[in-house]
C-alpha cells in the first residue's frame, strides 16, 4: 500500500513540478551520507527520483564518516557555503550519541544544540533553505532496549525543535524507523531491517530515506 502511495504521489511530482527550476542540493553528514552516494545509497535514489520528476537539480553528497556537529560547523564553509546550495540537508546526531558510549567522544546537549544553531543561523544568513534530519537509529530493537535510545530520543527531539524555531524543513528518520520497525521486526531484532549493522542503511533503509526526502524537498 506504501509503495502504491508513493508511486502515486511521484505521478503527481511529475506534473506538478517544474523541470526548469533545477536547484543545488547539498547533503551534509557522516558516514551514512558518504554512503549514500555509493549504488544502492539515499542520495543515487534520489538523483533517480529527481530524473523520473523531469528535474535536473544537482545533488551533491558532503558527508565524512566519523563527523559529529562540531565537524560539520569546522566544514562548513569548505563543504558547503563555497559551492553556494539553494537548498541543504543535515542528517547528523548518530555519532554526537553513539560515540559517547563507544569512545567517550560524544558530544553533549548542550554543546550539540550550540553548534546546530549555529550551522542553521550561518545557512540561513546565505539565504539557504535548510532541511534537517533527525537520526534514525543505533539498534533497531522494539522494546526500548537498545544502549543508546533514550539519548537518541532526546537528540531528536531537539532537532524537531530547531526545525520548529528556525523554519526549516524536518525529515523525521527517527519516528519512521521506529514505526517501520514496530509493524515489521516481530523477533525484536537489533538490525539487519533497516540497517546493516544496527546503524548504516541496508536497501530497504536507504529506500526509505531517500522517499521521506524526496517528499520533503518536493514542498
Amino acid at each position: 500500500m506504501k509503495t502504491l502511495l508513493f508511486g502515486l504521489f511521484l505521478t503527481a511530482v511529475l506534473f506538478a513540478f517544474k523541470a526548469d527550476n533545477p536547484k543545488k542540493i547539498i547533503f551534509f553528514g557522516d558516514s551514512i551520507t558518504q554512503a549514500g552516494v555509493n549504488p544502492g545509497g539515499y542520495i543515487t535514489m534520489l538523483k533517480e527520483m529527481f530524473t523520473k520528476a523531469g528535474n535536473t537539480s544537482e545533488l551533491i553528497g558532503a558527508g565524512i564518516g566519523g563527523n559529529k556537529v562540531y565537524d560539520l560547523f569546522l566544514r562548513m564553509e569548505d563543504d558547503v557555503l563555497s559551492k553556494k546550495p539553494d537548498v541543504v540537508v543535515i542528517y547528523v546526531g548518530v555519532n554526537d550519541v553513539w560515540h559517547k558510549a563507544s569512545y567517550g567522544t560524544g558530544t553533549d546537549a548542550d554543546k550539540f544544540t550550540k553548534f546546530y544553531v549555529a550551522l542553521i543561523k550561518k545557512m540561513q544568513a546565505q539565504g539557504i533553505k535548510l532541511i534537517l534530519t533527525t537520526p534514525a537509529a543505533i539498534g533497531e530493537k522494539t522494546d526500548h532496549s537498545n544502549q543508546q535510545d533514550g539519548d537518541l530520543n532526546q537528540y531528536s527531539k531537539i532537532i524537531r525543535d530547531l526545525a520548529e524555531e528556525h523554519k526549516c524543513g524536518l525529515v523525521d528518520l527517527r519516528k519512521e524507523f521506529l514505526a517501520y520497525n514496530l509493524a515489521n521486526n516481530p523477533e525484536n531484532k537489533g538490525q539487519g531491517i533497516l540497517t546493516t549493522d544496527r546503524v548504516h542503511l541496508n536497501e530497504a533503509g536507504n529506500k526509505m530515506v531517500a522517499e521521506l526526502m524526496f517528499r520533503e524537498l518536493m514542498k
